[in-house]
């Protein structure tokens, strides 16, 4: 770039000393990278004498293909500063079948009112993968659970919280209780994580111990969710959840008990770091306009009782 711009300048000025008051450099400097542009080259760009600068017919050559293809690189550069800057242009943001819902619709409402410019576009993302098609480029924010303990990930700011839930099936003993401690989940099967699943995600939704170290075993290879919920049903597993779960879970062989001693997981937003633009950050600011962290619980609902929550069709984790 540095040896581009010198020569175009060279070759416009048809001197050293007034190509280098223009580009704000020394002049030796810019001898020096036209000098390293014409070893590159292998050949001279510039007939110089002590009373003039002029360019060799290759360099004439050069310099009418260079040009073009400078502007073009300007043009290209200007361009993705003002997406940079600007928050506007087309926004994809991703979700799972539990992290959609009214604070994303909020979100998004809120969002598109004060940006009009940018177009948002919303698609579900495997809940197995949920990262992989923000590595693929195929969204640009996922709305998940906060707990993206990832190198190239930047966790965000929270939309919601969920309170948690065991599911098991209608015949386990936990079905008939109001709630169930975590410390009861020691002892208690659970499926071990699909292989593409995040290990800290499936971690904090799926604790391999009780906060008193007892182990909750992981018992049962599963490739999807599906697999679970079978597994539930036929009192093979139990699957520690969220409460929002209750939304989709439509079955009478499964029922949700609340969990105490787990804290509320955390709803947000989640980028790749390298990817993060001004579209993304407006997005993140109205996040944090709309749910301040002080916010006491946004988003939350009771968890649902046995009784309410039979009848129910298959969720996330």
């Amino acid at each position: 770039m540095a040896q581009a711009e010198a020569f175009l300048a060279v070759a416009e000025e048809l001197h050293f000393g007034r190509a280098a008051e223009r580009l704000r450099v020394s002049q030796p400097r810019v001898s020096r990278l036209i000098a390293m542009l014409e070893r590159q080259v292998g050949a001279k760009l510039f007939d110089r004498t002590s009373r003039r600068v002029a360019l060799t017919p290759l360099g004439e050559q050069f310099r009418d293909e260079l040009g073009a293809a400078y502007a073009q690189m300007q043009a290209a550069l200007d361009h993705a500063r003002r997406a940079a800057r600007e928050a506007a242009g087309q926004l994809r943001i991703g979700f799972t079948n539990t992290t959609e819902g009214p604070a994303l619709s909020r979100l998004v409402a809120v969002f598109e009112a004060r940006h009009p410019g940018c177009q948002v576009t919303l698609q579900e993302a495997p809940v197995t993968e949920a990262y992989a098609a923000l590595r693929a480029g195929k969204i640009d924010v996922l709305i998940h659970w906060l707990v993206a303990d990832e190198p190239d990930l930047t966790a965000g700011p929270a939309i919601g919280r969920q309170d948690r839930v065991v599911a098991v099936a209608v015949s386990h003993p936990f079905a008939k209780q109001e709630t169930v401690s975590v410390e009861d989940l020691a002892g208690q099967p659970v499926a071990r994580p699909p292989t593409a699943f995040p290990p800290a995600l499936w971690e904090a939704l799926v604790p391999g111990n009780t906060p008193s170290g007892k182990p909750i075993p992981q018992s049962h290879e599963v490739r999807s969710l599906h697999e679970i919920w079978a597994l539930v049903a036929r009192g093979l597993i139990i699957h520690p959840t969220v409460a929002s779960t209750a939304q989709l879970l439509h079955r009478d062989d499964i029922v949700l008990v609340p969990i105490t001693g787990l804290p509320p997981i955390r709803l947000g937003l989640i980028w790749r770091t390298a990817h993060e633009n001004a579209r993304i950050r407006a997005l993140a600011a109205t996040a944090r306009s709309i749910y301040p962290a002080k916010h006491p619980n946004p988003g939350s609902r009771r968890a649902a009782r046995p009784h309410e929550t039979a009848h129910r069709s298959p969720a996330a984790p």
